[in-house]
């Protein structure tokens, strides 16, 4: 029995349950193992959280990069982009367990692994501004201000993704296409400052 299948069985556990209604012996048994055979692999619970929240990241981190990387490829515009980007964030969340983990926990880590999962998230955040900044960069704005630019735009995903966790996807709909012209006329509004100056 391989660690990356009792991994990918927890993923799943610690999505739907969170780290506090997750169970080992669900685990083990969803991996056809005894549950005292997780500990030839994870010394814990903690362990095994600590590495399935680790490859959240780095695959959410990966999945997040291609979808800039597909639209770059297609040529999409700055707009297309971005706004698109919560749509593909929605049905992301909807159908992966990695993408609700990775909600869930940068929400609501647990208490006691606090510490540990703010040095993930915060890396993960702050990865994804410089990557946007970058290609805001390329899209002629300004560096100072794609950095600027990246930081607005991540708060606003963030405000409004918080609203799967709580909402559901009704609700993020609707937070996004209220928020989102706001967003995009200010973005406008500060480029044509930006290109007179």
């Amino acid at each position: 029995m391989s660690s990356d299948k009792i991994k990918e069985a927890a993923l799943s556990q610690f999505a739907l349950e969170g780290y506090e209604g997750a169970s080992l012996r669900k685990i083990a048994d969803e991996v056809g193992i005894k549950k005292p055979s997780i500990y030839a692999h994870y010394k814990n619970k903690d362990d095994l959280f600590i590495h399935v929240v680790e490859y959240v990241f780095q695959l959410e981190r990966r999945r997040i990069l291609t979808y800039f990387q597909e639209q770059s490829n297609k040529h999409s515009t700055l707009e297309e982009c971005l706004h698109g980007f919560f749509d593909w964030f929605g049905k992301e969340f909807e159908s992966q367990d990695a993408a609700k983990l990775l909600m869930r926990v940068s929400y609501f880590p647990p208490a006691s692994l606090n510490y540990e999962v703010s040095h993930m998230v915060y890396p993960f955040l702050d990865g994804l501004e410089r990557v946007l900044a970058k290609f805001l960069v390329r899209q002629s704005y300004e560096r100072t201000h794609a950095a600027q630019i990246a930081i607005s735009y991540m708060t606003l995903v963030d405000g409004t993704t918080v609203e799967l966790l709580y909402g559901g996807m009704e609700r993020y709909q609707k937070r996004v296409e209220a928020a989102w012209p706001v967003f995009w006329h200010g973005l406008q509004l500060f480029h044509t400052k930006e290109s007179s100056s």
